[in-house]
């Protein structure tokens, strides 16, 4: 089961970022909840095995691409995020550590293989998999934008992806300058 998970991860968020269009140095947040994956109710069933699968899927399809990763926290930790220091330099730092509970599997995974893993209160990513409706908007640049994937589930959990692209000032659509993603 766990290998199908990472896989499904791995497919998922390779095409997001093709989609995408993300390039190295870019930014991936992802919410994941594990229990959603395994058929719970969000928050009722926390599996840190779970979480390592789709963890190690994810990180690996960023890893090839040079893209960073970022995982979401929970409510119970404000939906912080765990990303590493290198991808946020000058960024406001928080002192917390999650846990499977306190935090969330997939953040106390992405904490536990980061080489130099931070928390932050909050993050302007390129783009997102929101994994079990954990609500990632907050945390994507302006202006979001869905992006329809052919994987539409991780187990059990609902799957929606987004990319970001510069806000419409003025003008018509017609000026739009793809190289500014």
């Amino acid at each position: 089961m766990y290998e199908e998970l990472k896989a499904q991860a791995a497919a998922a968020a390779e095409e997001l970022m093709e989609k995408a269009d993300l390039k190295e140095g870019q930014i991936l947040v992802v919410g994941c909840s594990s229990s959603e994956i395994l058929g719970s109710r969000i928050g009722s069933s926390s599996s840190p095995e779970t979480a390592e699968a789709v963890f190690e899927g994810i990180y690996e399809a960023a890893g090839k691409r040079g893209v960073f990763l970022a995982a979401q926290c929970c409510e119970h930790l404000n939906r912080a995020i765990i990303v590493e220091r290198d991808a946020v330099p000058g960024m406001e730092i928080v002192n917390v550590v999650p846990q499977p509970k306190a935090g969330g599997s997939f953040a106390t995974a992405a904490y536990r293989h980061f080489e130099h893993p931070v928390a932050l209160e909050e993050i302007r990513a390129d783009a997102g998999l929101d994994i079990g409706d954990t609500f990632i908007g907050m945390h994507l640049k302006k202006v979001a934008v869905p992006v329809r994937l052919t994987v539409r589930a991780i187990g059990e959990a609902h799957l929606t992806a987004a990319r970001v692209r510069p806000k419409f000032i003025g003008g018509d659509r017609a000026h739009y300058d793809d190289s500014l993603k």
